[in-house]
């Protein structure tokens, strides 16, 4: 019996329309958790969707591109800067947003640029330095940014024909942005320009032979990864109403990077995991230890990365393939490794194997050939 549901699982339909079912499910509890919590927890939740947005934004370049960047902190407060200045100038809430992307994509391929000459822990340094010159840079400029008092706006109210409370439009209205980033994200990653991303951080040389220009897409990767925090930032500007150059330190740079590596990195899901763990898992920490909640929050990272060395999207796909797979069928046992990171590297699944499951994790054979993922959003 165990082997016929397994194999009924296998049947693409069947494995279709679950993935539907499991979609419309996480819609319906997405639109239902502001009418059942508190408005604290209303706002933790809206949290969890802008840090989602700026850490999709660096798995874009480091997950899917592989460039490493320390300073999406900066891009981020530079998104949330322009959505202050734009609201405390007079401009309607829902337009701010659009000039905090141009902006930072402006700046984004500007950094681009000068990062094509470096690699790995070189372009992490160098971002990291822009990152750490951020919050000065905004003392500076105090008749536009507020200096060291920074500046107060009053986070959009809910219309009156809405019959919600302000705490609830606000996470909608989060939620619709973001669903909006999510589906853009995903189509670029399942577009040309995708695979162009991954066939770079996999094989940069034999992409250039196919004629891959990395120059071109690297740039754009860095600047559509820095819209993406942009938005993130602008959006914090809506749920917090307040912001000052010490709301933006390096640390949350590294923050962010933290939260893609345990969401999962070449996922589109898994900023979103990786964003529950930056919000929730701090207070988690505090009732552990009130003395050392760092101690605890760094012992729960740590226990999640051995848990989930390949992030808690890949734990949820290498469990999706366990659960789908017949017993006894070995090419399916090479899939898993694959996703576990334990195969070899360079060698594909043998034919026939299901791999609609497992290609999106970061270490997959199946990238290794420079394919496009088939579900990056699995």
């Amino acid at each position: 019996m165990t082997m016929g549901w397994r194999t009924t699982l296998r049947d693409p339909g069947v494995r279709r329309r679950l993935r539907l079912g499991g979609l419309g499910v996480l819609v319906v509890v997405a639109l239902w958790l502001p009418t059942y919590f508190v408005p604290y927890r209303v706002f933790q939740f809206t949290t969890v969707l802008v840090y989602a947005v700026a850490v999709l934004g660096l798995g874009l370049l480091t997950g899917y591109n592989g460039q490493i960047s320390l300073g999406h902190g900066a891009f981020y407060a530079v998104g949330a800067y322009t959505v202050a200045i734009l609201m405390d100038a007079g401009v309607p809430y829902l337009l701010t947003v659009p000039p905090a992307a141009a902006l930072t994509f402006v700046l984004g391929f500007a950094l681009g640029v000068p990062a094509l000459r470096l690699h790995g822990p070189y372009l992490a340094l160098v971002t990291l330095a822009v990152a750490a010159v951020t919050p000065p840079l905004l003392k500076r400029f105090s008749g536009l940014t507020g200096g060291s008092m920074g500046l107060s706006v009053a986070s959009p109210a809910a219309p009156a024909w809405s019959g919600l409370a302000d705490d609830q439009w606000l996470y909608y209205l989060v939620l619709t942005v973001s669903f909006v980033m999510f589906v853009l994200a995903r189509n670029l990653v399942y577009s040309r320009v995708g695979r162009a991303m991954v066939a770079i951080r996999d094989a940069e040389l034999a992409a250039r032979t196919m004629g891959v220009d990395p120059a071109r897409v690297k740039t754009r990767t860095f600047a559509w990864s820095a819209m993406y925090a942009g938005v993130g930032g602008g959006m914090s500007t809506w749920v917090i109403g307040f912001l000052s150059p010490d709301s933006f330190p390096v640390t949350l740079s590294i923050q962010f990077l933290a939260a893609l590596v345990v969401g999962g990195l070449a996922t589109i899901s898994g900023p979103l995991f990786g964003a529950m763990f930056l919000v929730f898992i701090p207070n988690v920490s505090q009732d552990i230890s009130d003395a050392a909640p760092g101690l605890a929050f760094g012992a729960l990272l740590i226990l999640a990365m051995y848990i989930a060395p390949g992030g808690i999207a890949g734990l949820l796909q290498r469990s999706w393939v366990r659960l789908t797979t017949p017993r006894g069928d070995g090419g399916a046992r090479r899939v898993v490794a694959a996703t576990d990171g334990t195969a070899g590297r360079g060698r594909p699944p043998p034919a026939g194997s299901d791999t609609t499951a497992a290609v999106d994790a970061p270490t997959s054979d199946r990238d290794r050939q420079l394919r496009q993922p088939a579900d990056p959003g699995a």
